[in-house]
């Protein structure tokens, strides 16, 4: 078993470097008509990727990158628009059977003890015997370190000791592939970084009959600590910006300068949609931290129109407020850490602070601009007139609704004319989204108000004063 485990540690264990899993040129939108680009929606855009025998392989990116999409598509769940996947040379085009799939949800039956979670596991495979099918389920359960606990249901167990059982019910079939997808968001701090760490362990040493694993994670730093490769998505549409080479195995999970370069390098990738991610990694050949970057030709495309970010303005605030105490300048991944962010939450936080013209991310870090600084200075009455002039100035939606309000008459407009032109550009519950952080915004900036139960945008000054 030692053997086998420094034999995978250095990558030479028997197979290691098959292609196991590959996709080419995947697309997939969704629409009520496919064959017309003007009424479907672009969800991946030319995915290509691989995954080998002997790999560990993370796929990271922002909400809106596709991620589980394109996890479901590589399994066979659900059809791609355009390319195609194979597993060992043949195409896929039903649910793999050669894989195993862990949620973030523990989906167990809450009427079925532990042993009967892990054996449902194997009730598709008829040519076991029922003692064969629990051998193989008290294995997985005593792998995954469950033992003593066969007869517990669900409600008696942890959260962590319910993943586990997720994790047995999958490993019981013996994949040869293990798909994850975001295993560890619904866990507490401690205890996923516990279930991680027992994870890798048994994957190093070779305990686990899995060849390969593929993670989707929002956590750059469970990225870093876990995969062999970081594949880099963007969003708007899903696509490949990067591929990352991980950190040796033996650093993993400590703070080493090539750990803390590689955090760095993918928050700068992630915090920059807008620039090629070749221009990023270039000179960064540092600490064995070096990747290929896949061709932007995407990028502008994408951007049709400007989309706002759904935060509030008190956590715009709270975080230009904290990057001034440190002078003005921050490290993304300290800010992510030490507010216990994943990139998933900080960066629409980084977003509506480039947009507002209050800072800029860049090389990793987030630098407030001299709007930013004198806004996480000011009073509440400073801020809110700073606020007032970066939103009319950088922000096309709050401006056109405050230019048509002066021009109309009465200085009102139906809100439902503005969330139609959204619609053009959004789906109609994200037109809405829109529609309602435009409406927080313009509020704290005083410049327009809305009333819920008419539907009718007013001009803030005619509001006061009636």
């Amino acid at each position: 078993m030692a053997n086998l485990a420094r034999a995978r540690a250095n990558g030479r264990t028997k197979g290691v470097g098959e292609i196991l899993l590959e996709a080419e040129h995947l697309a997939k939108y969704y629409g009520t008509d496919a064959k017309n680009e003007q009424q479907r929606v672009l969800v991946l855009d030319d995915i290509s990727i691989q995954v080998k025998s002997g790999e560990f392989v993370a796929i990271l990116g922002p909400s809106g990158s596709g991620k589980s999409t394109l996890l479901r598509i590589l399994g066979g769940l659900i059809r791609a628009s355009g390319g195609s996947v194979r597993y060992r040379g043949e195409e896929v085009t039903s649910p793999n059977t050669n894989l195993a799939l862990i949620f973030q949800t523990f989906a167990l039956f809450p009427w079925l003890t532990v042993l009967e979670n892990v054996e449902l596991g194997l009730e598709a495979q008829t040519n076991l015997t029922r003692t064969q099918k629990t051998k193989r389920a008290l294995a997985a359960i005593d792998t995954i370190g469950l033992d003593g606990f066969e007869d517990a249901y669900p409600k008696e167990l942890s959260g962590g000791m319910r993943q586990r059982v997720g994790f047995a019910r999958a490993l019981v079939v013996q994949p040869e592939l293990l798909f994850m997808d975001e295993p560890f968001s619904a866990l507490d701090v401690l205890t996923a970084e516990n279930l991680r760490n027992e994870l890798m362990r048994l994957w190093r040493e070779g305990r686990i009959p899995t060849k390969a694993i593929l993670l989707i994670t929002h956590s750059i730093e469970e990225a870093v600590f876990m995969a062999d490769r970081i594949v880099v998505m963007g969003h708007d549409p899903g696509r490949i910006r990067a591929v990352l080479n991980g950190i040796p195995l033996a650093e993993r999970g400590t703070k080493t300068p090539a750990a803390e370069a590689l955090i760095d390098l993918v928050y700068t990738i992630i915090t920059q949609p807008d620039e090629d991610a070749a221009d990023l990694i270039a000179g960064r050949v540092q600490s064995g931290v070096f990747g290929e970057a896949t061709p932007e030709r995407a990028k502008t495309a994408a951007k049709g129109y400007q989309t706002l970010p759904h935060v509030k303005i008190g956590v715009i605030n709270g975080l230009a407020e904290r990057v001034l105490r440190a002078g003005g300048r921050e490290d993304l991944s300290v800010l992510g850490r030490e507010l216990q962010l994943e990139i998933d939450d900080l960066l629409p936080i980084v977003e509506a602070i480039e947009m507002l013209g209050f800072g800029e991310a860049t090389e990793g870090d987030l630098v407030l601009s001299d709007e930013g600084k004198r806004l996480a200075a000011g009073d509440d009455q400073a801020d809110k007139t700073l606020f007032r002039q970066q939103a009319l100035t950088h922000i096309a939606l709050i401006r056109q609704i405050t230019e048509d309000l002066a021009n109309a008459e009465d200085h009102e407009i139906d809100s439902d004319e503005i969330v139609e032109q959204l619609e053009e550009h959004f789906s109609p519950d994200e037109a809405e989204r829109q529609f309602g952080t435009a409406i927080d915004w313009a509020r704290y900036a005083e410049l327009f108000a809305y009333d819920d139960e008419s539907g009718l945008l007013y001009l803030e000054d005619l509001v006061a004063g009636e």
